[in-house]
């Protein structure tokens, strides 16, 4: 089993994944008449199951919309103590170190994970558990909110593999863990 984890998350120019109050809606600030994915279908191709923190999973849920996953969720909580029954089958609460929770996951046969959500990836980045991460920027400066990147131990060095521009004005950069 081929095993990467992979983080795919849009990000302000300076560097927030949410406004000071949670907001998301500046994700939408460029118009995207034609519904570019931006590399999203590709990224779903790729990965086998997905893993997201508590706040991501309930973000999704306060859409009211199906919910749009077809491949397996992860969702990293201990307060949440089940999911919804529609959601049964689809989604698997964990909890625990990242290390743990990435080895159980394998067990279950999933090899290629999209890891979501701020807190969740920077608990990764901490265990050095990140082999690739997607980051597609906004031209938008928040001036505050939630930081993409948190205190890590060490340093780690990623090397960039590519860039795309998406409508004239979104950059996303593919960086890939050096070890």
């Amino acid at each position: 089993m081929k095993k990467k984890n992979i983080v795919f998350i849009a990000r302000s120019l300076d560097g927030y994944i949410a406004g000071k109050n949670g907001e998301i809606d500046w994700l939408h600030a460029i118009p995207n008449p034609d519904n570019i994915d931006m590399g999203y279908g590709e990224l779903m191709e790729e990965i086998e199951a997905i893993v997201m923190g508590r706040t991501t999973f309930e973000t999704v849920l306060s859409f009211g919309i199906d919910w749009p996953y077809a491949k397996p969720v992860f969702v990293l909580s201990t307060s949440i103590k089940e999911v919804p029954e529609v959601l049964i089958g689809k989604v698997t609460l964990l909890h625990g170190e990242p290390q743990q929770i990435i080895e159980t996951i394998h067990k279950k046969g999933y090899g290629t994970l999209y890891i979501d959500g701020g807190s969740t990836v920077q608990n990764f980045l901490k265990e050095d558990l990140i082999d690739e991460l997607r980051i597609t920027t906004i031209p938008i400066l928040l001036g505050g909110g939630f930081p993409l990147f948190g205190d890590l131990p060490t340093p780690l060095k990623f090397d960039h593999i590519a860039s795309h521009v998406y409508l004239d004005q979104v950059v996303q950069n593919w960086y890939k863990r050096r070890r």
